[in-house]
């Protein structure tokens, strides 16, 4: 029984984020590209599932990452580092409990993908990023691109994970 309702919340939880993707995408798609260096990709939307992830804390979030071609078979291939073209996006939303879910359930156990709140990119290119260990990083929060000042954290953010060429996400095929 435990196992059929994971199964279920993670079902339930997969359909609110491709629900809501297309908000959060469509968002990014129409911001200009945050760093002169980075063009955010109009198709990232269908590139594949890498993982996904629930963050606490201040930031209560779940998250899509996706990745494009180069990425994947990198990740398959357990390849690092990865290769200059490889680009990974973060899609995040708010955390929500599912009211409607958990009046099913009978109790509060299952959270969606609320409203989304920014999409993240890197973007492999050794030459073009070598002070920040091969990577440009772009952000699109609210609609809007974040500006280099904002972004100024993000190869720190990702140092201490250097060994893994400074990317968080493990697979998870």
């Amino acid at each position: 029984m435990k196992s059929t309702l994971v199964v279920v919340f993670w079902a339930l939880s997969l359909t609110g984020i491709a629900a809501s993707m297309r908000l959060s995408s469509a968002q990014a798609d129409r911001a200009a590209p945050p760093n002169a260096a980075i063009e955010i990709p109009v198709e990232y939307r269908d590139w594949r599932l890498i993982s996904v992830a629930h963050e606490e804390g201040d930031l209560n979030d779940l998250r899509a990452v996706l990745g494009n071609d180069l990425v994947m078979q990198a990740y398959r291939e357990d390849i690092r580092p990865f290769p200059d073209g490889a680009i990974i996006a973060r899609l995040a939303w708010r955390h929500v409990a599912s009211e409607e879910n958990n009046a099913v359930f009978g109790r509060a156990q299952s959270f969606v993908a609320g409203a989304p709140t920014n999409v993240q990119f890197m973007v492999k290119d050794e030459a073009k990023f070598a002070s920040t260990g091969g990577w440009g990083f772009a952000q699109v929060t609210d609609g809007k691109p974040v500006d280099a000042a904002g972004l100024a954290t993000c190869y720190a953010c990702h140092l201490p994970v250097k060994e893994r060429d400074f990317v968080f996400t493990h697979y998870a095929p």
